[in-house]
């Protein structure tokens, strides 16, 4: 089940990412940054990325999503989009530590998912996504949920989307 309205989702303190069942997925800069990094590098001295390498894009950053709680099951997305454009959600299977090791194609998860509002379409028209592919991401987030502390995910943001217009959070119950 997906939600998307108005409502303010926003969080103040990322780090504290579980309020109750709800999880919100951060932009975690620092990882943003060394990725970019990565590309000047390349460009600069005129080397070509690892065979199977992903490279970050102008218009995507890194976001991460901090479990407290281990034993998930999923529930709905919360995304808030003021605004138009599409953001499509990436999630990334393996652990990665982007300081220390390149991402690699064959680390992200399918199905991906996205959420958009195109630009004709009233401010206040709920977002539209591919419901079937978003239930079957999140089932698989819980999943990698009971194995890891914290999963990381790329956000492209595309046809007018800004990261400062979106607040993307998932809800989970508990696992009896």
């Amino acid at each position: 089940m997906i939600r998307s309205d108005n409502e303010d989702m926003r969080y103040h303190d990322c780090a504290r990412a579980v309020t109750g069942s709800m999880s919100r997925l951060c932009s975690f800069a620092e990882s943003t940054c060394v990725m970019r990094l990565r590309v000047a590098s390349l460009q600069r001295s005129g080397q070509k990325r690892q065979d199977g390498e992903r490279l970050l894009l102008p218009h995507e950053a890194v976001y991460r999503l901090d479990f407290s709680v281990q034993e998930l099951a999923f529930s709905r997305w919360h995304v808030t989009l003021n605004g138009y454009g599409r953001v499509t959600v990436t999630g990334i299977s393996q652990l990665w530590t982007p300081d220390l090791t390149n991402l690699m194609t064959r680390q992200l998860l399918e199905p991906v998912g996205t959420f958009w509002r195109n630009a004709g379409d009233p401010q206040d028209s709920p977002l539209k996504c591919l419901e079937a592919d978003m239930q079957e991401f999140g089932e698989r987030i819980a999943d990698l949920a009971k194995v890891r502390k914290v999963m990381y995910f790329l956000f492209a943001f595309k046809e007018g989307a800004e990261p400062a217009n979106l607040s993307c959070s998932v809800e989970f119950t508990p696992e009896q």
